[in-house]
């Protein structure tokens, strides 16, 4: 059932894990969708054949609803749930990723004469906050001026998990930035667009950055905010002299108000190098050498060492916001832990295969190329997506993995899905989205008090138009009589 929260119900894992013998259905498997079901179906031209759905009691060893349930589909994002929960089986909710900082050479007087390394272990979230902790120490360590180079060791990942052939045109949007041991803020520049009552655009862009050159020549206009984003998409230059400009220009209804524009810019080295030295340049530090990609060497001294959030926390972020390169970095830490690094992708699917055998998992018709879903090669059935929540939910990281849903009309991806309805606050559901798939997994605490296990896949052209099929399966499920 589900253990209470402010705005609703979330699964009580505490009552379900007790449970180790599911009770057999009071309801025969129905093989045929709901009435409301099918005609959002009808009105988004979906035909039914292209869905799978798979709908049990969370107590109960039958399905409710079981149509096309044991076919492979494209599971979008919601393939993250195997990363997530393989993840905190294999690595455990307290797992840290650690960022390490070596110097070579002679350190005097603030002086290193030497090359300062900083080795990545593919943290998914490096962001400037928790940088600067590495920044700090290696400050407190005594140094200040660094004379020689600064080394980036990245060989935590094999060279082959940097180049990623995308299915899509939009290969340099940020959610498709490529894992990297020392991936930091996402390889993305946010800026924040403000306009003034003067008629000037104020922004702003994070995280610092070396050599970074904002121009702006938006013009403020009246009227309704329509087209947002892609009526501002910013020119990214990158000039000789080393420097990354930014140019916004166009029209900037004021009704838009105050908006966020991310952008994916330069290679992983280049972008954690001008974000460090920008942070190490604020805390007084100086740096005369250049910037390249090697391994630390074995007398290089230790001087600071940064933990970054436990994995617990890093899994709410993947499946609340669906952050792919979260996902990415996990899947592979997945294989380096289990084996040994260099991680690459071989070790990652091998690891969540013996993983899967050992949990009793059994499935087929399973197929992952990334740990994010990002791929029209990934392959899962409903029936096997749903006996994989369902052992989650009775394993020991069951609380970690849950709570990382996002939550029916409040947080994440579902915050603006079914509102307005009973369902607010009483599901937790990962969803996934591309071109022609659209996904939802999770649980639902229905209004008979009962707790229900959902898995639904449409796989079609026209998927896109079929949200409200899936939104009309929950609230299905929500008002279940029994």
């Amino acid at each position: 059932m589900f253990a209470s929260i402010c705005l609703g119900a979330i699964i009580n894992i505490a009552d379900v894990h007790a449970r180790s013998t599911p009770k057999k259905a009071s309801v025969i498997t129905a093989g045929v969708l709901p009435p409301t079901v099918r005609a959002a179906l009808r009105q988004a031209g979906v035909k039914p054949s292209s869905m799978s759905v798979v709908v049990e009691r969370i107590d109960a060893a039958r399905p409710i609803l079981s149509v096309n349930a044991r076919r492979a589909m494209i599971p979008a994002s919601t393939i993250k749930l195997v990363t997530t929960f393989a993840g905190l089986s294999i690595l455990g909710p307290d797992f840290r990723w650690q960022t390490k900082a070596y110097v070579d050479g002679e350190l005097k007087n603030g002086v290193l004469q030497g090359n300062l390394y900083i080795k990545g272990s593919g943290d998914p979230k490096l962001i400037p906050e928790e940088l600067i902790d590495l920044v700090e120490q290696i400050r407190q360590a005594g140094v200040v001026r660094i004379e020689g180079d600064l080394v980036l060791d990245k060989s935590y990942f094999a060279d082959s998990t940097r180049y990623v052939k995308w299915f899509d045109e939009n290969a340099n949007a940020p959610y498709k930035v490529n894992p990297d041991p020392l991936l930091y803020a996402f390889k993305s520049l946010t800026f924040t667009l403000t306009p003034q009552a003067d008629g000037k655009m104020l922004i702003s862009a994070t995280p610092p950055f070396e050599q970074l050159y904002i121009t702006d020549t938006l013009r403020i206009t009246p009227g309704l905010c329509a087209g947002w984003p892609a009526a501002v998409v910013p020119a990214v230059q990158f000039a000789a002299d080393g420097s990354t400009r930014v140019a916004f220009s166009g029209e900037y209804p004021l009704a838009c108000g105050t908006r966020v524009k991310s952008v994916s810019v330069l290679d992983h080295t280049q972008f954690f190098a001008r974000g460090f030295l920008a942070l190490w340049r604020q805390s007084g530090g100086t740096f005369s050498g250049h910037v390249r990609e090697g391994p630390y060497l074995s007398e290089a001294r230790l001087v600071g060492l940064h933990k970054g959030p436990v994995l617990a926390e890093i899994v709410r972020d993947i499946n609340k916001f669906s952050n792919n390169s979260m996902a990415n970095n996990l899947f592979l830490t997945i294989g380096a832990q289990s084996v040994k690094p260099p991680a690459d992708l071989a070790k990652s699917v091998g690891a969540i295969k013996q993983w899967l055998r050992r949990t009793g998992l059994v499935m087929p018709e399973f197929f992952i190329s990334n740990g994010s879903g990002l791929s029209n090669e990934a392959r899962i059935s409903a029936r096997s997506l749903a006996a994989l929540l369902r052992a989650a939910n009775q394993s020991p990281v069951a609380q970690a993995f849950v709570e990382s849903f996002p939550i029916v009309g409040v947080d994440g991806t579902m915050r603006h899905r079914l509102l307005n309805t009973p369902l607010v606050g009483r599901a937790r559901i990962k969803t996934g989205t591309l071109n022609e798939v659209r996904a939802i997994a999770g649980y639902v605490s229905a209004a008979n008090g009962a707790s229900y296990i959902v898995v639904s896949m449409i796989n079609d052209p026209r998927a896109p138009a079929a949200q409200a099929a899936h939104d009309a399966l929950l609230e299905w499920v929500y008002q279940r009589p029994h």
